[in-house]
């Protein structure tokens, strides 16, 4: 019996330890601004913490849904384009794409025409209405000279196209046609060159 408690108190000694011994990982930025894993504070190193000190006990919870990210308007897709360029960011432009359907070769040929073309200044983003002969309608009263009455579209663009200052020295300007196609309730272009 004796050895049986013996043994039963290194067991539950055994399982204590280890629980005891573990104290919580902090990720922080040295002063040479590289990685550091520590048991000690940041603070104690002179090190930045890498995650930020978590919200304070008074500040209320994010109500209702998250924000969207993606473009759920045709306008909202063109004013993400521009602030792609602007901030040439290449990997926000990437995000309005989208990939689905791409293969490996497409989506590296894509991503390096992607880059060559966020180094252009861009001049203009056209967004073209669909074609009157799609939107207008053959049963309506023929317009005085014969021809159909065209109505103004009612759907939105189904295309985005970028000009942007080419690269050559000549300066003639380059265009890019993307598909604008609506997937999981987003707008996305998709490359039409």
């Amino acid at each position: 019996m004796p050895r049986l408690v013996a043994l039963l108190g290194l067991i539950l000694l055994a399982r204590a330890v280890p629980a005891a011994a573990q104290s919580p990982i902090h990720r922080c930025i040295g002063a040479n601004g590289g990685a550091v894993f520590t048991d000690q504070p940041c603070a104690a190193l002179r090190a930045t913490p890498v995650n930020p000190a978590a919200p304070a006990a008074d500040t209320p919870a994010p109500s209702g849904p998250p924000p969207v990210l993606c473009a759920t308007s045709v306008d909202e897709l063109r004013q993400s384009v521009i602030d792609a360029f602007t901030r040439r960011d290449g990997v926000r432009m990437g995000g309005l794409i989208l990939w689905d359907g791409y293969g490996r070769g497409a989506a590296i040929a894509d991503i390096r025409a992607l880059t060559a073309l966020m180094k252009q200044p861009l001049l203009a983003v056209d967004m073209p209405a669909p074609s009157a002969s799609a939107t207008a309608s053959l049963g309506e009263p023929p317009h005085e000279d014969g021809g159909l009455v065209a109505r103004a579209p009612a759907t939105a663009p189904d295309q985005l196209i970028l000009h942007t200052a080419g690269s050559d020295t000549d300066g003639a300007s380059s265009t890019w046609r993307f598909d604008i196609v609506r997937q999981a309730g987003c707008l996305w272009l998709r490359n039409a060159n």
